[in-house]
């Protein structure tokens, strides 16, 4: 079963564009020989200003890789990162768990709104058998026969 992760790495701000695609080649080549795949690279945040100074750089570039496979792949990810020189910070995230909670969450969620949940069914049953009672009490009470009107 292959698992899925983020990882987010954050680039000397000084690494120039062909330094950068190299490392992204190499990521994918390692990640591969270890059996696992990078279905994407997320460039869109691209330069910003650190939150902290890490290793005397106030800026550095982001990168989000997308990675699925088994726990020896990040492992080997993780050390291969942790050597190059480019790299000034990573952090990886799980996600296939919180994919399966959402997943969880949002079917309770939407067999809540249409009745289907546990207190909706509840709700369906308890107005069924009020329906039911009061059809017996209207078979069961007998019809009044139609009164003239007083005549004064």
């Amino acid at each position: 079963m292959d698992r899925k992760y983020e990882v987010m790495f954050i680039l000397r701000p000084d690494t120039s564009e062909e330094d950068l695609e190299k490392l992204l080649k190499t990521m994918e080549t390692n990640v591969a020989a270890t059996g696992g795949k990078v279905t994407s690279f997320d460039r869109s945040l691209g330069k910003r200003r650190l939150a902290y100074t890490v290793k005397k750089f106030i800026d550095g570039i982001y990168i989000l890789a997308f990675v699925e496979g088994p726990g020896t792949v990040l492992k080997e990810l993780e050390r291969r990162l942790r050597v190059q020189e480019l790299v000034i910070k990573f952090i990886t995230v799980r996600t296939d768990v919180e994919e399966k909670r959402l997943a969880k969450v949002k079917k309770l969620r939407d067999s809540k709104q249409r009745g289907q949940g546990t207190q909706g069914q509840a709700a369906a049953a308890a107005q069924a058998a009020a329906a039911a009672a009061q059809a017996e009490a209207a078979e069961a009470a007998p019809v009044p026969a139609a009164v003239p009107p007083a005549t004064v």
